[in-house]
This record gives structure tokens, sequence and C-alpha cells, in this order.
């Protein structure tokens, strides 16, 4: 299996980077391809004890970087010799998987213009998976599509209930539309449009459909799969990010640090408090899978270090191997509206 990374992309790129993809090279077997400007890797690779090119580890020189402040729409046709577009182009040509901790709408519409969307997917989406009570659950919508039709909702539904099958293990995920309240008749335009076609295909056995579902119920494990448009569910994984921080924080501050008494509380626990941060963890997971691309592409966290990025490789080749993208091909008529319904539902 060939997994690319986009080494110059991120705030820690390509250090990070470059010590994640040695770790990941050593536990799995797996090829590991480093796109980047080749005498900044060979260096980073050096200030880690290698005089050569550790096994499973290759570079494929690219002198061009796309950054935080680059036009998404200019990214392919302006840095065609960047890692990230560079590192696509190599997936277009027989790796299997990529990944960028770069910036996200540069690599969601590079992925789309080199890679290609699943024929009949409408738009992609970005899948990050959340923790909750009961297991990761996965979120799509979480930033890509500001603005949605109830037939992107239809579709990421079934793209998300196939990756949590897939991927994740789920035997019957259960999918739930991100809403203000759990009644059918709840939410705006568009949830009050989506949640008919979720629910048919709910009764057509595509999908597993619960109904609605509030954002305080998510990480309580109310379902195995949020849909979402872009702009609510990006709301909502910022949310549970700062949430997390601002518990972390308080726990450490006002908690545990207020007394001798609390911090020996805290020494007593704290195997349960390492337990609940690694959850809380963002690096765990690795990134977030863009679904509706043709091949495996994942976006790792902008502030990714190389823990975060020996996960995201982890994560490629777990959607590598569980076919995720061909399932997706396989039912996508299943998942579109004729074109009359289609019109109406917008």
């Amino acid at each position: 299996m060939k997994i690319i990374m986009d080494a110059m992309g991120g705030d820690h790129a390509p250090d990070a980077i470059v010590r994640g993809a040695l770790q990941a090279a050593k536990e799995y077997p797996v090829e590991i391809v480093l796109v980047g400007r080749g005498a900044d890797l060979l260096a980073s690779i050096k200030s880690q004890g290698y005089d050569t090119l550790p096994a499973g580890v290759q570079i494929l020189n690219a002198e061009d970087i796309v950054d935080m402040h680059a036009d998404p729409t200019q990214v392919v046709s302006q840095h065609r010799n960047s890692s990230m577009v560079m590192g696509l182009k190599m997936l277009t040509e027989g790796a299997d998987a990529f990944i960028s901790a770069g910036n996200t709408g540069a690599l969601l519409t590079a992925a789309t213009l080199v890679v290609k969307r699943i024929r009949g997917i409408r738009r992609a989406a970005l899948a990050p998976i959340l923790p909750s009570e009961q297991g990761g659950i996965v979120l799509l919508d979480a930033g890509a599509n500001a603005e949605c039709t109830p037939e992107f909702l239809l579709q990421f539904a079934c793209m998300g209930a196939f990756y949590a099958k897939q991927a994740l293990g789920k035997a019957n995920p259960r999918v739930a539309l991100l809403n203000n309240g759990t009644e059918p008749e709840k939410g705006g335009e568009l949830q009050k449009a989506a949640y008919p076609l979720l629910q048919k295909a709910g009764e057509d056995g595509l999908i597993h459909f619960v109904g609605n579902i509030e954002a305080r119920d998510v990480p309580l494990g109310g379902a195995d799969v949020i849909v979402a448009d872009g702009f609510s569910g990006n709301v909502l994984l910022k949310t549970m990010e700062g949430t997390a921080i601002f518990m972390s924080h308080m726990l450490k501050k006002d908690v545990f640090k207020r007394s001798l008494l609390s911090m020996l509380g805290a020494r007593l626990c704290m195997k349960g408090i390492k337990k609940l941060s690694k959850t809380m963890d963002y690096r765990e997971t690795g990134g977030s899978v863009i679904v509706g691309i043709s091949k495996p592409v994942i976006k790792a966290h902008g502030s990714s270090d190389a823990l975060a990025i020996r996960n995201a490789i982890r994560q490629a080749i777990a959607a590598v191997e569980s076919g995720f993208c061909e399932e997706i091909r396989a039912n996508v008529s299943n998942m579109s509206l004729p074109k009359e319904r289609a019109a109406h539902a917008e």
C-alpha cells in the first residue's frame, strides 16, 4: 500500500510530518512518499538520526508550497509544482491514499479537480470522527459546503453510513439529522425538506435513519452518523473542540490544583483522567476523511504533531482497506434523486 504525504502542509511542517511518517513506517507495512522540498525533508530525516532514507519511506521533490492564504480556486492552475497538487496527482497514478495538514479549502478544491468526485456524487464532504459515550461518530459535512440542498444531505447520510460501517466497523450505524429539535417538523427549509428524503432512504433499507438529533445529544452517542450542512456541522465541531479544551483547563486550574487534597485526588484518578483526555484528543483520530472523492483523501488538523500524523496514516490505511469508496460507488444510484424530485426538493 502506498500513502502519499503532503510534507509541507500544516503549522509544524516538515518536521512533524517527517517524524510521524517515520513512526508509521516502523509500525505498518506501508510505503510512504513524502512530497515536498527535498533538501528540507532530507535535513529533517537526518535530524531524526537517519543517514539514509529508512525502509518504507521515499521522497518526491516539490519546490512549491500551498500556504494558508492561497486562493483555493487557483491552486491547481497556479501551484502545479506544489507538494499538495503533485501529491494528489500521484494518487491518481496508482497510489492508495493522500494526507495533508495544509489549507482545507485548497485541498478540497484540488482533490475535486485532480482526483475527482465519485461519479454521481454532487459534493464531497469533510467527515471528522467525534468522540461520544458510544464510541466514535461520523459528522458530515463539517465545513466543506456552507450551503446545501436536500439531495446533498441525502448523499452525506448515505456516504457517512457506508464510511461508519466499512471503516469504523459499525454494523448498522444510526443516522441522524442535526436540528434544533427532535420532532420531524423542526428546522429550517433545508432540514424540513431533507427529513422525508432521509426517512425514505431508511424505509428502503439504504440507511438506518433515527430522525433528528439536537447538538446536546451528539456527545451522548445519540447516533453514529450526524448529517448537517457545512455551516452547522462546523459550528458543532468547533464547539465540541472548544468545550473539551475548556473542561481540560478548568479541571487543571480550578479543580485539581485548588488544594493539596484535590491534588492528591487527581493523582489517585490520573489513569482515568488520561483515558478521558485521550478520548477527547483530536490527535488520536488523525484527521477528517473527505468522503465523495474517488480515492481516500484525508485532511489532518493544521496543528498536527507527529502523533497526529502517525494516526492519520493509520486512518488512511484503514480507509483503503475498508473499501468504503467502492461501497459508495456501487450504491450512488440509490442516493441520487430523479431530476423532477431533485428540482422540487431544492
